[in-house]
């Protein structure tokens, strides 16, 4: 093969931009006309793509493929065989960040505000608006041999990762930022908010949070401002982590930041505020929810991290015990009826909902979901979001639903008697309804939905099952050890010595993958009421919350106490973490 085949200096782009593939991999150097030749001549009997036939013939790889794709279309293609990157330059992205997009940064030009990085691939449009987005910077793309920006990241991003710590003590002493100290928010005026706002230490910090929020898998970013210092925590797995606090007055540009990334109107600080960020990061789509609130010293904000790649979207992964997902799953497929998941806020009740929803979700199925908001979408549903500001509640999406011909319909949450009384309508015209409750647990639905104002009757006419549930953490299994439960936390469970004779006891000792907790990932306990006609028959006579839970459990439904003790018999979570989740049984 030639000097040229061999790799080499690539050509500018005028020279390959809208040329034919065979000419524009020649012109690159990757392969010789003779070798072009053999292609064309395989291409007349097989009638595919030339750049396939190339790589089938072991003269390109599919990376020489992209790259000529590249030049064709006319984005700017780069050698970075020899490339000598200014160390201000590489440090323009955090480590995170680079890693994360697979991307590199190659030359920043100030005046414009843009950044010019190398991409492996040349479809990858989306890196290129995260990071106008998350940088704020004017994004060049220019394409390269995925092999060198790999060598590149690892080079000089791979043991060097950005602390928090690091980054804080570096904001320290920056002249745009200072300006903001022992100057109260309302002082600052939006010129010199914003040049604080577009600061590159600012932008980095934010990103750091982001990424590392991200791969810790936390559900919620917190920023909160006191009246001496700017808190910042994840919660993961249920449980709030603090983070090292930046200082105090730099509450308001990361806050402005934030809001300039969901659209948000950054001059305004005395009313809450909605916004959503959209991210791709590693190849999966992660949503941030935004809520912005005015407190007594500056605005608090929550980002919701609804990352897909960390959700369950499938009942047998769940946490349900076999004998919970046979009875969940004959509720699911029942024609028509209610099913009510019921549970206190974050205890997974819309995970549920999602799986039993994904699992009945067939082309010759018509579901339709309202919510607020619409968490993940989900493909062959059809969703809508609750819009308060337009008048688009529950109870009206749903009258509306009733003429549009669903299967199934799915209400995010029933809030009053107008929504329970059409979802009852719906269910006795033919529909399967789903829709949540915050309740304690399955049997006290019941005198919820009384006290909404719903007739007994229809009550039992209409409700097939409901479940409750909550999530307690599972103990991590790199550091999981054996031990004995001590008489005191026993009795916390209502459990005797002579009860646990024989069984086994575990918990997390705490290392560097569970970040030193003992627990990582939750799972979900399950409580099971389903009406038969008995049931149904107390209802009718005004029985109380208690009568029902007995005579459920007469018929076989295991309590969120008893589900959370066999999970502590099988292993998988501890004593605290039931004992924290459930109540103790009467």
């Amino acid at each position: 093969m030639s000097e040229a085949a061999k790799g080499g200096k690539l050509p500018p782009i005028t020279e390959l931009k809208g040329r034919k593939i065979g000419r524009i991999l020649t012109k690159m150097g990757k392969v010789t006309r003779e070798q072009v030749n053999e292609a064309l001549q395989l291409q007349s009997q097989r009638r595919i793509p030339l750049g396939q036939l190339l790589i089938e013939l072991g003269y390109i790889t599919e990376d020489d493929a992209n790259l000529a794709l590249a030049a064709q279309s006319g984005m700017d293609t780069m050698d970075l065989e020899n490339a000598d990157i200014a160390d201000s330059i590489i440090h323009i992205l955090p480590a995170e960040t680079a890693v994360a997009y697979q991307v590199f940064p190659i030359a920043y030009d100030a005046p414009s505000n843009t950044l010019t990085v190398a991409l492996k691939n040349a479809n990858n449009f989306r890196a290129i608006d995260d990071l106008r987005l998350l940088m704020g910077y004017n994004v060049r793309p220019v394409v390269a041999d995925p092999a060198q920006v790999t060598r590149l990241i690892n080079k000089h991003y791979a043991k060097s990762e950005e602390s928090l710590s690091d980054l804080i003590n570096d904001l320290d002493g920056d002249d745009k930022l200072d300006v903001l100290k022992d100057r109260h928010d309302e002082s600052i005026d939006l010129d010199t908010l914003m040049v604080a706002v577009e600061d590159n230490k600012v932008k980095r910090l934010l990103n750091l949070v982001l990424m590392q929020a991200i791969r810790e898998k936390a559900s919620d970013i917190h920023f909160e401002p006191f009246e001496d210092e700017f808190k910042m925590r994840y919660r993961i797995d249920g449980v709030l982590y603090e983070m090292m606090p930046p200082p105090r007055y730099l509450a308001l540009p990361i806050v402005s930041r934030i809001k300039v990334m969901a659209n948000l109107n950054i001059a305004e600080r005395r009313m809450p505020q909605d916004g959503r960020i959209e991210l791709v990061v590693n190849g999966q789509q992660v949503d941030l929810r935004i809520a912005v609130l005015p407190t007594m010293f500056g605005e608090s904000v929550v980002m919701r991290v609804l990352d897909r790649s960390n959700v369950r979207l499938d009942l047998d992964r769940v946490g349900m015990r076999t004998d919970d997902l046979d009875v969940v799953r004959q509720l699911i497929h029942k024609p028509n009826g209610i099913v009510i998941v019921t549970g206190p806020t974050g205890s997974g009740k819309t995970t549920t909902l999602y799986a039993a929803v994904n699992e009945l979700n067939e082309v010759d199925t018509k579901i339709l979901t309202v919510e607020d908001p619409v968490e993940y979408d989900i493909d062959g549903l059809v969703q809508v979001q609750v819009n308060t500001e337009v008048e688009l509640t529950f109870a009206k999406s749903l009258r509306s639903f009733l003429r549009m011909d669903p299967d199934i319909i799915l209400v995010g949450e029933t809030r009053d008697l107008e929504t329970a009384q059409i979802a009852v309508q719906a269910s006795l015209t033919g529909h399967l309804v789903f829709t949540t409750l915050h309740t304690n647990d399955a049997p006290s639905t019941i005198a919820r939905l009384l006290d909404l104002g719903l007739d007994s009757f229809l009550v039992t006419a209409t409700i097939e099952g409901i479940i409750a549930q909550r999530l307690v953490r599972t103990i991590c299994q790199r550091c999981k050890e054996s031990y004995e439960p001590t008489e005191e936390q026993l009795m916390e469970l209502a459990l005797t010595l002579d009860d646990v004779k024989g069984r086994a006891f575990y918990r997390g000792r705490g290392c560097d993958f569970c970040a030193q907790s003992g627990y990582k990932g939750r799972r979900g306990l399950y409580e099971i009421m389903v009406l038969d006609d008995e049931m149904r028959e107390l209802i009718m006579q005004s029985a109380s919350t208690q009568v029902l839970r007995a005579e459920a459990r007469k018929r076989g439904m295991r309590t969120l106490r008893q589900s959370g003790l066999l999970a502590i018999y099988d292993g998988l979570t501890t004593i605290d973490e039931v004992v924290r989740e459930t109540l103790a049984e009467d």
